[in-house]
């Protein structure tokens, strides 16, 4: 049987992950609440072991994909979208080196 505390986890976790993600934004917040807990809602009857791990499963790549993919935008007028990436998203590029090297 599939522990329901993985369940109760991945919940509180696809909230957390929504606060940080859609920080200062009233209506993504309010939206992502709605899906999250609908989501949960319309599966809560779900007896299937195979099933619960599958929903797991998209859950977690679910929260996955929020926190490593999605970047705020703000619209500063009606042509221009400002992106404001979460710090954890930013990441320390290294330049390569494409020059060939000779052999002596």
């Amino acid at each position: 049987m599939v522990d329901s505390t993985k369940v109760l986890q991945l919940f509180k976790t696809l909230h957390r992950t929504r606060q940080q993600v859609f920080k200062n934004d009233v209506r993504a917040l309010e939206a992502s609440r709605k899906k999250i807990n609908e989501e949960f809602k319309s599966h809560k009857n779900e007896t299937s072991p195979e099933k619960i791990e599958e929903l797991i499963k998209i859950g977690s790549d679910v929260e996955l994909i929020l926190r490593k993919s999605v970047i705020q935008g703000i619209h500063t007028d009606h042509n221009t979208l400002k992106l404001v990436p979460r710090k954890e998203l930013l990441t320390e590029s290294k330049p390569s080196c494409n020059v060939p090297t000779q052999k002596p």
